[in-house]
């Protein structure tokens, strides 16, 4: 999904008639329940409590809503899934279950993992029927772990259809930007269905990026106004729906609102969450929860100390590509200091990144890794890994292979030559055939790409070894002919061949590296969050080292310790149970269990 555009703010100010919902009373101070944070989770657990007849008020820290789900794909993975069933998908709870206890391998309370197989399909046919959410099943788009049992080749990925920006009036303004390679040309919304059709070079994929450039070129009356795009997709969409369903809802969301400490009434051990503390403004204002406390900040990603204490070295939060400032790590803090306990905070929802100049935050690669034609190497010149694996497990053996080889996998470097430059796109670079090197921003060689008349030259300007860059370069050759990855099968299951170009034979994530020049671009050891946080029940409660609740207080997303334990099983396994444990949270607070 790479894009040209790289401002941080892709729309000014848009007016219209509806007031704006962030200039709403903020004098009342006492509410059923408080949710911290704005994201997909938060966000659906404030809909399902609102719908319970709940008072709820959501804060959010930054001066947009949406958290890192604004600026994610916006899918979710839910097995079993009524939307898969419309078209005469097979799924069940068992299957999944089996797929489940094989990719957590015991990391995770089984009832948590029975509690998610039970709640999601739930959750997204009551979003379906009650809110502005809308999804359609992404039925191509495999299970990360083919090899493991209970693994489907597509069903499982919902992928949010496109969304109406201008039902949220004057609010669109304080929507987070999406990233821009999350859009087509860095304007256009598209669905991951119509990337993934253009990407593969399906069938037809030329004409579906030219209609999609002529709906947005032929919208005059909003052309007027705006650069961005009516229409939101992929995780824009997804929030974009739900704030308008808060809205429907009259629930205050306050922007600026920067979450501080827990109110605790009773003292650390046994006692009861009443509250919370937040600052606006330099202002401390302490807010009651009559009821609970819902933690869906994100994680810690954005704390650079706290990095250094949990996560692997070296370690960067300039890495992330999450938003700059958020996801600091207060809730988790906060939940420590309440006796909390925690789990996987070694941990992130690992993504390589590439660092683009005047750009707020680095760039995801996602499926560009599987494109035929390019590799990555370590310091050595030598591969390490299967390219197009999943990213959780690319920046995985990052790491390890930095250990192996006393510190020369990060950064990593991406490889490819004249053929895939004019033919496919990597990071913020667009194929050359629409965007060649004289149209690309001049301070980007040498700090984005490098490029050079020879595989030597060009190892020796990022520091490679040579010879094993040529050697590298001459088994891949190799392996392009034959359609056989003997090092590491790149292109040997569904899940790497869902973004292969489905015109390259044998093997669609295979291809010579023949034809200079040549480039490289960096590749660091990124995330798009963290994965551990505080440990939670099945109700979505956070629970102490002994396994009973603090009263009063819940946790989702990545505040909380993932369900998902150190897997990543498909495309929305952190947005389906951020937004599936909201979804319990909510009804359990309504129940008064």
């Amino acid at each position: 999904m790479a894009a040209t555009d790289t401002r941080g703010n892709i729309g000014a100010d848009i007016h219209f008639s509806e007031a704006s919902v962030s200039a709403q009373d903020q004098s009342q101070t006492a509410f059923d329940v408080i949710v911290v944070g704005s994201g997909a989770g938060a966000m659906t657990a404030a809909v399902t409590a609102a719908d319970q007849g709940l008072s709820v008020l959501v804060v959010e820290k930054s001066d947009k809503f949406g958290g890192t789900s604004a600026i994610s794909g916006g899918g979710i993975w839910i097995p079993n899934n009524h939307y898969f069933k419309r078209i005469g998908g097979r799924d069940s709870h068992d299957q999944a279950l089996t797929y489940l206890r094989a990719a957590t391998a015991g990391r995770v309370d089984e009832r948590r993992l029975l509690a998610y197989l039970e709640h999601a399909p739930k959750m997204i046919h009551y979003l379906e029927k009650k809110s502005r959410v809308r999804y359609a099943v992404a039925h191509k788009y495999p299970d990360y772990y083919q090899h493991l049992p209970g693994a489907l080749p597509g069903g499982r990925s919902l992928d949010p259809e496109l969304f109406d920006t201008s039902l949220l009036g004057d609010e669109l303004n304080n929507l987070r930007s999406p990233s821009p390679s999350t859009l087509l040309m860095g304007r256009i919304a598209w669905t991951a269905r119509d990337a993934h059709k253009a990407m593969a070079r399906e069938r037809g994929w030329r004409f579906k990026i030219m209609g999609l450039m002529l709906r947005y070129q032929l919208d005059l009356r909003w052309r007027r106004k705006t650069r961005m795009d009516r229409r939101a997709g992929l995780g824009s969409a997804l929030v974009c729906a739900l704030r308008r369903s808060l809205m429907d809802r009259k629930v205050p969301l306050w922007l600026k609102t920067d979450f501080q400490e827990l109110v605790l009434e009773g003292g650390r051990e046994g006692g009861k969450v009443s509250g919370i503390v937040v600052d606006q403004g330099g202002v401390r204002r302490t807010l009651t929860a009559r009821k609970a406390v819902i933690f869906g900040a994100g994680g810690f990603e954005q704390n650079q100390q706290l990095r250094e204490k949990y996560l692997p070295g070296p370690t960067r939060a300039g890495w992330s590509a999450t938003p700059p400032g958020c996801n600091t790590g207060a809730a988790l803090l906060a939940g420590q200091a309440a006796g909390a306990a925690t789990d996987l905070l070694e941990w992130c929802w690992w993504a390589p990144t590439i660092a683009v100049p005047k750009e707020e935050k680095p760039r995801g690669v996602f499926a560009e890794r599987a494109f035929p034609g390019a590799i990555v190497v370590n310091g050595l010149g030598r591969r390490f890994v299967n390219e197009a694996a999943p990213y959780l497990e690319f920046v995985d053996s990052m790491y390890k292979d930095n250990a192996a080889t006393g510190g020369r996998s990060i950064p990593a470097w991406v490889i490819f030559d004249a053929h895939f430059r004019f033919n496919y796109a990597m990071g913020p670079l667009m194929p050359g055939q629409v965007m060649p090197d004289s149209r690309l921003r001049k301070e980007w060689l040498g700090s984005v790409y490098w490029k050079a008349d020879s595989l030597a030259g060009l190892a020796e300007q990022i520091g490679v070894d040579a010879a094993g860059l040529a050697a590298t370069v001459d088994s891949m050759n190799d392996y392009a002919r034959t359609g056989i990855d003997a090092d590491f099968a790149r292109g040997g299951n569904a899940f790497d061949r869902y973004y292969g170009d489905v015109n390259v034979k044998p093997n669609p994530c295979l291809a010579p590296i023949a034809k200079g020049p040549f480039y490289a671009m960096r590749l660091d050891a990124g995330d798009i969050g963290t994965k551990g946080g505080l440990l939670t029940n099945a109700d979505a409660q956070v629970i102490r080292a002994d396994g009973s609740p603090i009263p009063g207080l819940y946790a989702i997303g990545n505040t909380s310790a993932s369900v998902m334990g150190t897997a990543y099983p498909g495309a929305g396994g952190t947005l389906g149970p951020a937004m599936t444990f909201g979804y319990i949270a909510a009804h359990h607070i309504a129940r008064g269990a």
